[in-house]
């Protein structure tokens, strides 16, 4: 079960006051993805009165765009009753339903394996995680951080806790 994000999001009244317009828990997931913000190119509107954490509908950030979101990756061990081509399936379904299949170009060292061509800032909250890349892997621990290039890579959870993230996708712009 996906942890609960409270959310606070502020703005500016019409005459240029701050509060708050949002206070409460972040309610679009998608997966183990909690959806927390996007933005869209151009000018950004701060008093639309819009919840844009509940506009994102998928794996990436509009083109242009950023996307700011949590997200959760279960222990491996949790899956250690499926066989290979089980675990693949279910990759492929889970990216699918984040409307990602297309950011698979090759699974071959691991199921969970994606490529898309956004920046990512990511930061281990809790837990512990190993960022699988082609050519190596590289183990976190809480509050490394990660600066993701438009590189094929997976998330392994290989502890025995949920491993934690936060993360801020950058579009390309194209």
């Amino acid at each position: 079960m996906l942890r609960q994000i409270r959310r606070i999001v502020t703005t500016n009244d019409a005459e240029g006051k701050s509060g708050v317009m949002i206070d409460g828990i972040a309610d679009n997931i998608i997966t183990v993805l909690t959806e927390l913000w996007i933005t869209k190119p151009g000018k950004v509107n701060h008093t639309d009165g819009i919840d844009h954490g509940a506009l994102s509908t998928q794996l990436e950030p509009p083109h242009g765009g950023t996307l700011f979101r949590y997200f959760e990756i279960p222990p491996e061990s949790e899956f250690a009753h499926l066989s290979d081509e089980e675990k693949r399936k279910a990759n492929a379904e889970w990216f699918a339903a984040m409307k990602g299949a297309h950011l698979q170009p090759d699974t071959s060292v691991h199921p969970a394996m994606h490529k898309s061509p956004t920046t990512d800032y990511i930061i281990l909250l809790s837990g512990e995680i190993t960022l699988v890349l082609e050519k190596e892997e590289r183990t976190l621990k809480p509050f490394d951080c990660v600066i993701q290039r438009g590189t094929n890579h997976a998330w392994v959870n290989r502890g025995k806790e949920n491993a934690l993230l936060m993360a801020v996708l950058v579009s390309d712009g194209s």
